[in-house]
């Protein structure tokens, strides 16, 4: 109704404002440009803000294999690393929303914006067009008036002269005959004239009507028609403005859930936790320092609890040397026990009081305490060299300098290091190992159908390939043995560990001494000299015993610390796993170390090991 009701307007009210009707099209398209060059500097910002933000998540984004990555498994960290993740969406999000809005506004106003630009164009060459023509058949009609005005005055005069000759007495029958054929050829133009004219003024008046009646006002709704099409489309390009922001709302609510979850998700317990699973060696801690009586003229040795050194043994005044009044702390970078030289020498030491019985025999050089000492120190690794792990050492009159090899088994890292890194080497040789598995079954696979089909390829010219394969396999199955018999090695010395509460300290010594690297290092006597008697102690029959308790005690069952339930299936094809079905509820015996395992049970008894990342873990209190 409103359109007709515009449309009876233009054809009665406003026929005559062509000028106005010409300037309200062209501002309305002027609004359309400014509106797509405004959402166009809209996208600009919404990309400057994005690149800013990418800039910003990538300069605090750790880089790899920097000391912020390794620190990564720790959850306030993580988080950290979480928030910047997301902020990395958000940026994308805004990124999206630039290219929406560039797209379903900016080009595609632009491209209706030039059809609009076309048809009123068009539409005003139409009326011009109707003007023109309007304007020649009003110049012909005015030509048409002029000249039966002009001839009709000349037939008047023409008449006139005619009647004036017709009463002269003085004129010839010929001149009043002459003067009457000229009025009356005259006359018969001036009729005609006026007939002409009277033709053009009926054809003027017929396309005047046509005109403002008729093509005009179809223009004007053409132009009307153009210009509400033109409203409607920037209508829609306002609320695409805002829906195009709206849209994705709820990604960019996600990522902003997800900071709030990273927050959340931050557990300084677990953080704790993780600081000690990376970093405990797995060694036994110092015990006390054992009293020495010089008054008694005895020079004890040290025992399994006191830090021995390549040099003498030491009470605690030696050990703190001439710095007497300063305090001793064993993890201190200055506490690398500078005694004097004289003290460190190791061909020096203590005068052996004689006996009173006469010559000692070669055994008992001094006392047989002090034999006796000695024989259990040749099974007692010195305490500094296990706990500052194994290694050369350089021995110098100012202090020792624990110098560690790096060796093919680890055996430079504590026990509980050792095992992660073997295991991880593990990890490592059987992806490699698959991979040669995998391109040995391509390979054999491609020779069999060469052989079928001799126009693929020659099978021989594989031959080299799989030669190839296999001895990388071999190569890779020997490591894996290797890596396997070293990482079950050090699982026995781990599991000693674990039991160094309730095994004799002495024990504890003992199987520290003889399984530590697989090797058997020689002991270094009391007094500092090295033991030329290489046979092992009598005693380690005690010691397996200690063994076979705790073995038997290793068979009960360990009481789980939570449940887990199963977010994926999982094969459980290697050796030491289980399988899992999703949704599986299970029970948590060991925690992840680190190595991205855990160790759970089922409810029939059956343990194994699972990946943490597949299972959403629920610890008890």
């Amino acid at each position: 109704m409103a359109v007709y009701m515009w449309r009876i307007l233009g054809r009665h009210n406003i026929w005559d404002q062509y000028d106005i009707i010409d300037k309200h099209t062209q501002s309305g398209l002027e609004l359309v440009e400014k509106y797509v060059k405004f959402v166009k500097e809209r996208t600009e910002i919404e990309q400057n803000y994005a690149k800013q933000l990418r800039n910003l998540t990538k300069k605090y984004n750790p880089k790899r294999g920097c000391k912020e990555e390794q620190e990564c498994r720790f959850s306030n960290h993580q988080s950290f690393l979480d928030i910047l993740n997301e902020m990395n969406d958000y940026a994308g999000q805004r990124e999206l929303i630039a290219e929406n809005m560039m797209m379903n506004i900016c080009i595609e106003i632009t491209k209706y914006l030039q059809e609009l630009k076309m048809e009123r164009k068009t539409h005003l060459s139409e009326a011009k067009k109707a003007q023109q023509s309007l304007e020649s058949t009003y110049k012909q009609l005015d030509s048409s008036k002029k000249r039966f005005e002009r001839e009709w005055r000349e037939a008047d005069k023409a008449a006139q002269y005619a009647e004036k000759t017709d009463q002269d007495i003085n004129a010839t029958k010929a001149d009043v005959e002459k003067a009457k054929q000229q009025a009356n050829m005259r006359t018969r133009i001036a009729e005609e004239c006026k007939n002409d004219y009277a033709a053009q003024l009926q054809k003027y008046n017929k396309e005047q009507s046509q005109f403002y009646f008729s093509d005009m006002p179809l223009i004007f709704n053409k132009l009307q028609d153009m210009d509400e099409r033109r409203v409607r489309k920037l209508a829609q390009g306002y609320v695409l403005f805002s829906d195009t922001e709206r849209h994705v709302m709820p990604i960019i609510g996600k990522c902003l859930e997800g900071v709030t979850k990273a927050g959340t998700n931050v557990n300084e317990r677990n953080d704790s936790i993780a600081l000690i699973e990376q970093y405990k060696s797995g060694f036994e801690r110092p015990g006390d320092l054992d009293f020495e009586d010089y008054s008694q003229g005895i020079n004890r040795a040290s025992s399994d609890s006191s830090l021995g050194t390549l040099g003498t043994p030491k009470g605690p005044l030696e050990l703190l040397g001439k710095n007497r009044s300063k305090p001793f702390w064993l993890f201190s970078k200055k506490s690398k026990l500078s005694p004097s030289p004289s003290s460190l020498t190791p061909l020096s030491t203590p005068p052996a009081p004689s006996p009173a019985n006469g010559t000692p025999s070669p055994k008992f050089g001094r006392d047989p305490l002090s034999y006796c000492l000695k024989e259990i120190n040749k099974t007692v690794k010195p305490r500094i060299s296990s706990f500052r792990t194994l290694g050369r050492m350089r021995l110098t009159p100012e202090r020792i300098i624990v110098m560690p090899t790096v060796t093919e088994d680890f055996g430079h890292l504590p026990p509980e290091q050792r095992r992660k890194r073997l295991q991880q080497k593990l990890d490592d040789i059987g992806k490699e190992l698959q991979k040669e598995v995998d391109q040995s079954e391509a390979l054999e696979k491609m020779k069999d159908v060469y052989e079928k089909n001799a126009q693929m390829g020659d099978p021989a010219s594989l031959s080299p390939q799989i030669n190839q394969t296999a001895q990388n396999m071999e190569r890779l199955r020997g490591e894996l043995n290797k890596y396997e018999s070293w990482l079950t090695e050090a699982g026995k010395r781990g599991d000693s560990m674990l039991r160094r509460d309730t095994l004799p300290e002495d024990a504890l010594s003992y199987r520290s001494h003889s399984n530590n690297n697989g090797s058997t290092h020689e002991p270094y006597s009391p007094d500092g000299t090295h033991s030329e008697e290489g046979t092992p102690d009598p005693s380690q029959a005690i010691y397996a015993e200690f063994d076979d308790d705790f073995e038997e005690e290793e068979e009960e069952l360990v009481a789980p610390i939570g449940q887990c339930t199963a977010m994926y299936n999982f094969p459980g094809a290697s050796e030491g796993t289980i399988t899992m079905q999703e949704g599986e509820v299970l029970s948590v015996v060991e925690e992840d170390k680190g190595d991205g395992w855990t160790r759970v049970r089922r409810a029939n008894g059956n343990e194994g090991y699972i990946p943490t990342s597949y299972v959403s873990i629920s610890l008890s209190q």
